[in-house]
């Protein structure tokens, strides 16, 4: 009973003295609020109302009364940077660097704002110095990550896949697959200066981090292909069936040009139709088309156009089915079908295209790095209109 006593007792002096704890705390509030100038309020509000123009010239009026307002210097110069006023930025942080009253967590924050900047500019080895010096802090990661970013830019392959292994380590996440990619693009530099066997260790290598690489088998096989083993050619490209057999349709034509060079047209194509029955794709499709007709006429093409098309029909279908008809038709049905194609052809021009699942960015061509988003292997090999077709 007397502990219960005690607690009546003590109660209101708790009371009592939160009640004076938050007077005191408004009253710092309230000093300190008056103590701003008012250009930060106005700033604040032209900020809320989506109106940057004023609300910086209301900001640079506060920096000039308080030049000690450290967060404002931040703020302004992050403001300028995302306006494109680049110099403004760089001028706003270099001051912060320079000066001598900032902690050290101010002044990294002050180094990873100035490296944006020049990032932003387009000084790549300025922002590269600046991003190296912050290894080990708390802006380490961020860091990493635009450096990854101006290495790419530079085409600086070695250097980008020493810097993914480190984001690994740091973030925990695996960048195997750009690493594969990396190693990809060493490949292709050494294929570019004529020294194709240097290629084969990046392509290995790439297969190592990343075995579902596709990319490296598909380099691999135009290797084989250029020094005419037409076997081992072959042998890699079928090797993306168990990779991701969506890839195939991006390797039919290589495929069937292997077969006919080896002189094994007939068992080339039929190999392509066993893929187009089991993973249908309008590019497998076009290539089957091409080497249907080339070996066997008009009418064999015109009938595998059509019952593909029955099977999965589609209007990119539908222009190669009237392409396949116009081989065959007779000259006063020729102008009403060039008529009727010229239409389809037209309707489905946006539509035989390759879309980034990443940003949405559409091109003409395949791209294993997209040029809108700067994201790797996030093109579908598969058109648009045929995304919902069964794999």
């Amino acid at each position: 009973m007397d502990i219960e006593y005690w607690w009546l007792l003590a109660l209101p002096l708790f009371f009592a003295l939160g009640w004076m704890a938050a007077r005191i705390d408004i009253k710092h509030l309230l000093s300190e609020s008056r103590a701003l100038p008012m250009s930060y309020f106005k700033g604040l509000n032209f900020l809320l109302n989506e109106q940057q123009d004023k609300a910086i010239e209301a900001f640079i009026e506060v920096v000039k009364v308080d030049p000690q307002t450290i967060e404002l210097h931040f703020a302004l110069g992050s403001l300028f940077r995302r306006r494109g006023e680049v110099e403004r930025a760089i001028r706003m942080h270099q001051n912060l660097v320079e000066r001598p009253d900032l902690v050290q967590e101010q002044k990294l924050q002050a180094l990873f704002e100035l490296a944006q900047d020049y990032l932003k500019a387009g000084l790549l080895d300025r922002a590269e110095e600046l991003f190296l010096k912050l290894e080990g802090t708390a802006h380490a990661e961020a860091a990493l990550k635009f450096l990854l970013e101006i290495y790419e830019q530079e085409k600086d392959w070695p250097k980008a896949i020493g810097i993914a292994e480190k984001l690994e380590t740091v973030t925990g996440r695996s960048h195997q697959k750009e690493i594969a990619n990396f190693c990809c693009e060493l490949a292709g530099s050494e294929i570019m200066h004529s020294r194709p066997e240097a290629a084969r260790p990046y392509l290995s290598e790439a297969l190592a981090h990343h075995r579902l690489c596709v990319r490296a088998n598909m380099v691999l096989g135009d290797l084989e292909l250029a020094a005419n083993r037409y076997a081992a050619a072959i042998e890699a490209w079928k090797r993306i069936e168990s990779q991701n057999p969506a890839y195939l349709a991006l390797v039919a034509e290589r495929l069937l040009t292997a077969f006919k060079q080896w002189g094994r047209a007939e068992e080339g194509l039929n190999l392509l139709r066993g893929y187009l029955g089991k993973y249908p794709s309008l590019d497998l499709l076009n290539t089957v088309f091409q080497g249907t007709l080339e070996q066997h006429g008009a009418e064999p093409a015109y009938h595998l156009v059509r019952d593909e098309l029955r099977r999965n029909p589609t209007l990119l279908g539908l222009d190669k089915l009237l392409e396949a008809q116009l081989l065959d038709a007779p000259i006063e049905r020729r102008r009403d079908l060039e008529l009727i194609k010229d239409l389809v052809h037209q309707h489905t021009r946006g539509l035989a295209m390759y879309k980034c699942d990443n940003c949405g960015f559409r091109a003409r061509q395949f791209y294993w790095h997209c040029p809108a988003c700067a994201a790797w292997e996030t093109y579908a090999p598969r058109r648009t209109e045929e995304k919902g077709l069964p794999v």
